[in-house]
């Protein structure tokens, strides 16, 4: 074999190699996307048998992961990849992390339904329902814009991430003013914060990744401000807003 044909078939090598890096991301990100719906549907329909599947099925996520970290390590090792190429092997690393951690959180979320079901139902969970729609939304666009490597739709999703602590924030006001109007509501209203706040980390991480899309194509970080909505840090919520929370339902 001549010296041009060998370097136009480990060229044509590497290509399939980095495809078949591309195609376990893409895997991940459907099986992530699955997993956060299905935890989601475990705390809504109180089904604490789902909700362990959806726990156990957390290993599949981190065997994909396992697989990113060792056919990158192959490729940098074998390789020694340059520009684009070494931006591809990069961005799959850190976009399998931000995949596996949004598969923790969906965990996290199957292990407090389980928790939930044991217990009274409470209003506010009907929140949680909002903030997922929306998670699934921006998680459907930034696995959508790595596929398409569309920088545009990742910064667009990005830009949502505002929305989702909006919603949050919201719900943290419903929850507490909920807990401070009866102290039974306090153990389920509790599970439901922590489940709010997994929603929203996930959607930190579908951040995470959008910012990565922007690495990759553009080969430079993206480095506008990252838009923030959630003030639950700074919120205070006292006795007289449960009261007139009250009133207004009673008058509804």
């Amino acid at each position: 074999m001549s010296l041009s044909r060998s370097n136009e078939h480990i060229v044509r090598a590497f290509g399939q190699e980095l495809e078949q890096l591309s195609n376990i991301i893409i895997q991940m990100g459907g099986v992530a996307e699955a997993q956060v719906e299905a935890a989601v549907q475990t705390v809504v329909r109180r089904d604490v048998t789902k909700a362990a599947q959806v726990i156990h099925a957390d290993n599949q996520l981190d065997q994909l992961q396992q697989d990113i970290d060792n056919e990158t390590l192959r490729l940098l090792a074998l390789r020694q990849p340059m520009a684009s190429d070494l931006r591809e092997i990069l961005a799959a690393v850190k976009i399998a992390s931000n995949i596996e951690r949004i598969g923790d959180y969906a965990s996290n979320i199957a292990k407090r339904a389980i928790a939930l079901a044991q217990v009274p139902p409470v209003r506010p969970a009907s929140g949680v329902t909002r903030m997922d729609r929306l998670v699934q939304e921006i998680m459907k666009d930034v696995f959508d814009a790595y596929v398409d490597r569309d920088v545009a739709k990742a910064v667009a999703a990005r830009q949502r991430d505002e929305e989702l602590d909006e919603l949050y924030t919201s719900l943290f006001r419903e929850v507490l003013t909920y807990m401070m109007e009866d102290p039974r509501n306090i153990t389920p209203c509790t599970h439901l914060l922590f489940i709010a706040k997994n929603l929203e980390r996930i959607g930190d991480h579908a951040t995470n990744i959008a910012e990565t899309i922007h690495f990759l194509v553009i080969g430079q970080p993206l480095i506008t401000t990252r838009p923030k909505g959630d003030t639950s840090s700074q919120m205070v919520v006292s006795p007289t807003d449960a009261e007139s929370q009250a009133a207004a339902e009673a008058m509804s």
